[in-house]
C-alpha cells in the first residue's frame, strides 16, 4: 500500500499543502480549527513527513552532533538528558559519537558529523584532539559543555565553577576538624581548577595540601587511595576529583580494613546518580548537569539565530551535598 503523502493530508483536512507544512513545522499563523483538522488528518492517515525531503527544502538536517568524551561517566549522562530535552522540544535530534573510540580508531573527531551535515555540534567534556574548533566553528555552531579548556572565538562554553566547588568541599572537611586531607586529582583544565581550589582552601587554613595524581576513573581512585592510606601518617579525609574516583576510594578503604567515615572521610564531585545510591551515600559537589545540558542547548539554538554573535561562558554555581561519607576525625585519629 502506498504511504500517504502531504497532498493526501491536505485533501483530508480540506486545506492547502502549504498550510499543512506550516502546521508540521509549528510555525506561521494558523487558526486552531485548521491546525486541529491537519493534525487529525495526520493521525487518521498515519502520515510521516519525509525527513530527507524536508531537509532539502529547509537546507537543514535538524540534527545536532554530540561528541562525548567518556560514555562511562554518569555525570555526562545527566547532562545529555538535559541537552536532549530542549533539543527535542525544538524539533532537533541528537547524533552521538564516542570521542574515545574515534581516537583509538584514528578517526577525525568531527568529520563524521560534517559528512552527515549536522546543523550544530556540542562537545561534552574534555576532548583531546579537538584543537581545530576554531575552524570548525566557522563552518557550523559549536558549544562546549563540561570542559574549561581555552576555547576559540565563536565557541560557547557551559561548565561548573570547579575552583569554587573544590573550595566548598575542602572547607567542609576542614570545618569538621580534618587537617590531613588529601586530594585525588584529575587531568585537564577541570582537574587543574579543582586542585587549585583545594590547595588554596588548605593553605588559607594553615594546612598542608597533599595531592595524589589520578585519571578520573574508579580504578585510578582505588590505586591512589591505596597509596595514600598506606602512608605511615595517613590522611583522615580524601577529596576525589569526581564521584567515579570516590567509588574507587571507598573500595580501597574497605579492603584496607578502614571504615568510612569513622576512620577516613571521603568526598567526591559531580553529584552523579552513583553518589545517591543508598549504600554509597557520598558527600559530593552538585553542579546541576541536567540544567547545564539545557543551557548548552539554549546557547546552540541562540547561535542558530545569531551565528556571528559574541561567545558566552556560563558557569553554574556549585552546591555541597553532605551525606554519609564525611564526619569529624575518629577517635585515635585526631588529624
Amino acid at each position: 500500500m502506498k504511504p500517504p503523502t502531504i497532498r493526501d493530508v491536505a485533501e483530508r483536512a480540506g486545506v492547502s499543502k502549504s498550510l499543512v507544512s506550516l502546521v508540521l513545522r509549528g510555525s506561521g499563523p494558523v487558526s486552531p480549527e485548521k491546525r486541529e483538522a491537519v493534525l487529525r488528518a495526520v493521525r487518521e492517515l498515519g502520515y510521516r513527513p519525509n525527513a530527507a525531503a524536508r531537509s532539502l527544502s529547509e537546507h537543514r538536517t535538524r540534527t545536532v552532533g554530540v561528541l562525548l568524551d567518556d560514555l562511562r561517566n554518569p555525570w555526562f549522562v545527566d547532562l545529555l538528558d538535559g541537552l536532549n530535552s530542549l533539543l527535542h522540544t525544538a524539533g532537533l535530534h541528537m547524533l552521538l559519537a564516542d570521542a574515545r573510540l574515534n581516537r583509538r580508531m584514528g578517526h577525525d573527531l568531527a568529520e563524521p558529523f560534517l559528512d552527515l551535515g549536522v546543523d550544530g555540534l556540542v562537545i561534552v567534556g574534555t576532548v583531546p584532539g579537538a584543537s581545530g574548533l576554531g575552524a570548525l566553528a566557522r563552518r557550523l555552531p559549536v558549544v562546549v559543555a563540561g570542559a574549561r579548556e581555552p576555547q576559540p572565538q565563536g565557541v560557547d562554553v557551559v561548565a561548573g565553577d570547579d575552583e569554587r566547588g573544590a573550595r566548598l568541599v575542602t572547607e567542609h572537611l576542614l570545618g569538621l576538624g580534618h587537617r590531613r586531607i588529601a586530594h585525588l586529582a584529575g587531568y585537564g583544565a577541570v582537574g587543574a581548577l579543582r586542585r587549585r581550589g583545594f590547595e588554596a582552601a588548605m593553605r588559607e587554613h594553615g594546612a598542608e595540601p597533599v595531592v595524589e595524581p589520578g585519571d578520573l576513573t574508579e580504578e585510578g581512585g582505588y590505586r591512589g587511595t591505596v597509596r595514600l592510606l598506606s602512608r605511615p601518617e595517613r590522611p583522615t579525609a580524601l577529596f576525589a576529583v569526581n564521584d567515579m574516583a570516590s567509588v574507587g576510594a571507598l573500595s580501597a578503604a574497605e579492603e584496607l580494613g578502614l571504615r568510612v567515615p569513622r576512620d577516613v572521610s571521603v568526598a567526591g564531585y559531580d553529584n552523579t546518580s552513583i553518589s545517591r545510591l543508598r549504600h554509597v551515600w557520598l558527600t559530593t559537589v552538585d553542579t546541576a548537569p541536567h540544567e547545564l545540558g539545557r543551557r548548552a542547548a539554549r546557547l546552540l539554538l541562540d547561535r542558530f539565530e545569531r551565528p556571528d554573535g559574541e561567545a558566552h561562558l556560563h558557569l553554574a554555581v556549585p552546591t555541597l551535598e553532605i551525606r554519609g561519607t564525611t564526619a569529624p576525625p575518629g577517635a585515635g585519629l585526631t588529624g
